[in-house]
């Protein structure tokens, strides 16, 4: 079954959450510690369109989002396209006639807000403003980053002062990039001095733990509300000689990836 996005712009609040630099099999090892992320259903496995944060959301916000991890690419359905390209879509794919996803939903009257995490939403240098720069507002401190253990909190207590300051009737669109899972998630271990797949599970659990503070606050406002959660790309731990992200192997590429109604 494809969601049917034009049902859904319009009608429904929609969030979207980057779990930034999330390995696919961190994610499975952990779905059943979190029912806040997993508890309607399992991560999908998809391939990611970048392999760093930077190229990953230019992506996401142009309306490509992580691609069903399969040979077959004729039964995917995407949820945005951009209008007027000459190329069939799809009846459910919602069409944005801007130049991406971000300004097509406020051209449609949605208030858009970001909640940024890594460096690239820092704001702090004009490179660091350009995603951030898609959104009608956005936000960032420096304890949303990834250097602290608590920025999952901090981050999810200013989208609660955003939920708090919008208007029931007033349609949103809020994007939080997930700072903590990205390294140094080792803090998140007692004892680690490295990250791994265990400390991005650890983190997992932690930003899980948060999220549903989030989730309760857009479930009273009252809106349906269409929320997408995915990573913009993974991290390889030495595995064939690997590390880090920004380079081409399967633990980057593999991206877990869920969408589901609030």
């Amino acid at each position: 079954m494809t969601t049917d996005m034009n049902a859904i712009v319009g009608t429904h609040d929609i969030l979207m959450i980057t779990l930034d630099t999330l390995r696919y099999d961190a994610a499975v090892l952990e779905e059943p510690n979190c029912p806040n992320l997993c508890g309607s259903g399992p991560w999908e496995k998809r391939h990611t369109p970048g392999s760093f944060t930077y190229a990953a959301h230019h992506a996401f916000f142009g309306g490509f989002l992580p691609t069903p991890a399969t040979t077959d690419k004729s039964t995917h359905v995407r949820l945005f396209h951009s209008a007027r390209t000459g190329m069939k879509t799809h009846p459910h794919t919602w069409l944005f006639d801007t130049p991406d996803i971000v300004s097509g939903l406020a051209a449609e009257g949605y208030r858009t807000v970001c909640i940024g995490g890594v460096i690239f939403f820092s704001k702090k240098v004009p490179l660091a403003r350009v995603l951030p720069g898609y959104f009608q507002q956005s936000y960032w401190r420096m304890n949303f980053g990834v250097t602290n253990p608590k920025s999952t909190e901090h981050q999810v207590s200013h989208a609660l002062k955003v939920l708090d300051g919008t208007p029931p009737d007033q349609r949103l669109f809020l994007f939080m990039n997930v700072s903590a899972i990205h390294g140094p998630s080792h803090h998140y271990v007692p004892g680690a001095r490295h990250d791994s797949v265990e400390s991005q599970r650890a983190a997992l659990r932690y930003v899980d733990g948060e999220l549903g503070r989030l989730f309760q606050a857009f479930r009273e406002r009252g809106n349906p509300v269409f929320c997408l959660a995915f990573s913009d790309h993974g991290e390889a731990f030495g595995e064939d000689g690997y590390h880090g992200h920004r380079l081409a192997h399967e633990t980057v590429w593999d991206v877990p990836y869920r969408e589901f109604i609030l």
